[in-house]
């Protein structure tokens, strides 16, 4: 099984994006995703982003892993 979470692009150098996370900040890699923007949301496994998400469906699943992470 995987997990992929979602994070915001904040910054892109090349194929290598800032995002997100939580209010975390990593850099990730495009080369299976290159067709973003800053602001956009994508699934990132492994260090890659691997597909857009919309932001509504990226925010519920952030919300999801916070409520998750408190109830530990």
């Amino acid at each position: 099984m995987c997990l992929a979470i979602p994070g915001k692009i904040i910054e892109i150098e090349k194929n290598v994006a800032k995002v997100d996370v939580g209010g975390v900040s990593r850099d990730i890699s495009l080369d299976l995703c290159p067709d973003v923007s800053v602001g956009e949301y994508v699934l990132i496994h492994t260090g890659f982003a691997i597909q857009k998400v919309d932001e509504e469906e990226a925010k519920e699943t952030l919300d999801l892993l916070r409520k998750m992470a408190e109830a530990i």
